[in-house]
């Protein structure tokens, strides 16, 4: 077995040992495995690795990213963290694996990475480590990481019509192209980071607003909403694995109500909204992703659906 670099020649390989080890619960797709782990300009091309076997075979491989973007919102520049790691079955405790991990440690730490977290990277595909994989999730704990809290996907599927909620105080709107600074203002004052980031790549990627319910108070943006289908400009983390299911999928989140303004039941009645605008759009089934509050959205029927371990690792 040797270690060769991250290539895109390999892509076919590549994406037939996902199809191999995750399919069933995780059904990748040439256009998200391209959008996520070859486009994704965090990606560390020095710290992502393959691994053959003597007849040059794909049998592992490893996508590490670090924070590369020149867009300043405030992202963790010292995190580094695995997008995936995955050994072919027939090649497991070999020694595969640790050598993968290892080398993209040890390459992230030499470009000054000093915490390392499994998944949750910008374009992830998982929030954590899924619960499904508990070998996977002790195997890590034997490599030094340590579980920090555990997340959710939910979902929903719909059996019920859900208005869009009611309140003279109030007023939902898909949000207009002449309305983007304004959202991401919104998004600067009231959540700063990630979530700027993700809404600002939206654009770049020509989204052009429909993904996006706002929620307004006497004409200003208070609120907002993310909204995913299969329309999307891209694939959406939300509904990364619609292909699991014959009906058509949309996504919700992220979402959040200005500090100021919570507490009136808005952050439940905006996805109350969503939901009805995706119903709308023929959305049969709708998933929520990453997320700890799972009796916030039950009050609108949602159930878990896949469970992750959020696990980090210090390289001090």
């Amino acid at each position: 077995m040797k270690l060769i670099p991250w290539n895109v020649e390999r892509f076919d390989e590549l994406l037939a040992l996902w199809a191999k080890e995750l399919s069933d619960e995780f059904p990748m797709r040439e256009e998200l495995f391209k959008q996520n782990s070859f486009d994704d300009v965090n990606l560390s091309y020095e710290s992502s690795h393959i691994a053959v076997d003597d007849e040059n075979h794909v049998i592992g491989f490893v996508v590490a990213k670090l924070w590369q973007e020149e867009i300043d919102v405030n992202m963790d520049l010292k995190r580094g963290w695995i997008q995936v790691l995955l050994v072919d079955h027939e090649h497991r405790g070999k020694g595969v694996g640790t050598a993968l991990l290892e080398r993209a440690e040890d390459d992230l730490k030499n470009l000054g990475i000093t915490e390392m977290q499994l998944a949750g990277d910008p374009f992830h595909y998982f929030s954590g480590i899924p619960d499904q994989y508990p070998e996977t999730q002790k195997w890590a704990e034997k490599k030094g990481y340590q579980k920090r809290i555990d997340t959710y996907d939910l979902i929903n599927h719909l059996e019920k019509h859900y208005p869009i909620p009611e309140d003279k105080m109030i007023e939902f709107s898909i949000l207009k192209r002449n309305e983007r600074d304004e959202l991401i203002s919104f998004l600067e004052k009231c959540f700063p980071g990630r979530w700027v980031y993700e809404a600002i790549k939206y654009f770049d990627m020509n989204g052009d607003g429909r993904e996006f319910l706002v929620l307004k108070k006497k004409g200003r943006i208070i609120g907002f909403c993310r909204m995913n289908d299969a329309d999307s400009p891209f694939i959406a983390q939300n509904v990364y694995w619609s292909p699991l299911f014959e009906e058509p999928v949309g996504g919700i989140g992220p979402l959040g109500i200005d500090p100021e303004e919570q507490k009136q039941g808005y952050g439940l009645a905006i996805v109350q909204a969503a939901m009805a605008y995706l119903q709308d759009r023929k959305i049969e089934t709708i998933i929520i992703d990453w997320t700890i509050f799972i009796e916030f959205y039950g009050k609108l029927d949602f159930t878990p659906w896949k469970k992750y371990g959020v696990y980090l690792k210090d390289l001090k």
